[in-house]
């Protein structure tokens, strides 16, 4: 079960770049994306919580990061535009790499 918090951890870890990044724009502060971001990093920090009692905090806080990571370049790539080079997927696929070995090990 701990497993299943971190990983929504980390996929809340996403939300809030994704909240700041819309709540502010050419318009001024947009209040409901910057809300987003404050709810989505609220819940990622209490699943993180609630996941490391069990998973160690090394193991816990590099998994959640790298899910959170690898999750808003995907996300800035597809609904952004950000660069999607060769070497950008690269470094991507060795934070995958490192969560894979940390999760083996």
């Amino acid at each position: 079960m701990a497993w299943l918090y971190l990983i929504l951890a980390g996929l809340f870890e996403i939300g809030w770049p994704i909240g700041l990044k819309l709540g502010w724009t050419g318009a001024g502060a947009q209040p409901r994306w910057i809300l987003l971001a404050i709810v989505c990093m609220t819940v990622s920090g209490a699943l993180l919580l609630v996941a490391q009692r069990t998973i160690p905090i090394g193991t816990a806080y590099a998994v959640w990061t790298g899910i959170g990571a690898i999750g808003t370049f995907l996300v800035g790539v597809y609904a952004f535009g950000d660069s999607a080079n060769l070497l950008r997927f690269l470094g991507v696929a060795l934070i995958a790499g490192g969560i894979i070995t940390l999760k083996i090990a």
